[in-house]
């Protein structure tokens, strides 16, 4: 076999001239395209990097805004629970309080009219004790019950202090004798010397006749009061009764 130099020195020229063309007009073109593909893709490769980590972060601040609002939710809802259980505390508190309160004046209510019922029946025994002291009064001998009364008054008389007699007893001393039956001639003389002699003087004294009385007699002057009588006596009971304390 025969090589033809010529040949094959024209088509190394050739595929010298090929690589020189495609090399200068193909491939730097090519190859530039190719970098210029390569950084722009790169950019935005770090452009997508920058935007997730800027997007980690914006949802990492979320999610911490997130967990802040939770814990937030968290302890306002605590502080309303406690709030809600101290006002149900207090509600109950100031209930029993209120209850206590009904109750005690409910109790006060009922003592008291009870302690009124109580008193309006004693008053009305008091009354009724009177009123039958009255009527047995009225159906005694009147001459020995007045000198029953009598007697008492000069008891009385005789129990006051020297010096109040003195005064009681002066011839100047102006004295009402009210009884409750009109007195006859001697028994006023009776009556006025029995005074006399009580307060060791001789006072003048009149007479009045007052039926209220019942029976008994009272004595009354300037500075002297004295009662000797039923109305004076059943005065003094039922005063008593009245004023006794209820069971």
């Amino acid at each position: 076999m025969t090589i033809d130099w010529w040949t094959l020195g024209f088509q190394t020229v050739n595929v010298g001239i090929l690589i020189w063309l495609l090399s200068h007009f193909f491939w730097k073109p090519v190859a530039a395209m190719i970098a210029e593909r390569k950084a722009a893709v790169q950019k935005l490769t770090d452009e997508a990097t920058a935007a997730k980590a800027k997007t980690d972060e914006v949802l990492a601040e979320v999610e911490k805004t997130r967990a802040g609002f939770v814990t937030e939710r968290e302890a306002i809802l605590a502080a309303a629970q406690k709030e809600a259980e101290t006002a149900r505390a207090a509600s109950l508190v100031q209930a029993k309080s209120d209850a206590d309160a009904l109750q005690a004046a409910a109790q006060t209510a009922i003592d008291k009219a009870k302690t009124e019922q109580e008193r309006a029946w004693a008053d009305r025994s008091s009354d009724l004790a009177v009123t039958i002291a009255e009527r047995l009064a009225a159906r005694l001998d009147g001459a020995a019950v007045e000198a029953c009364f009598l007697g008492w008054l000069v008891e009385e008389l005789r129990k006051l202090p020297k010096a109040d007699r003195e005064v009681a007893g002066g011839d100047a001393t102006k004295l009402e004798a009210t009884t409750a039956t009109k007195i006859a001639g001697p028994a006023r003389k009776d009556i006025v010397a029995s005074i006399s002699k009580a307060l060791g003087g001789a006072p003048q004294i009149s007479f009045k006749t007052d039926p209220a009385l019942i029976a008994g007699i009272e004595l009354r002057g300037d500075h002297l009061i004295v009662a000797s009588s039923w109305r004076a006596d059943l005065a003094t009971i039922a005063a008593s009764l009245k004023a006794a304390p209820t069971a």
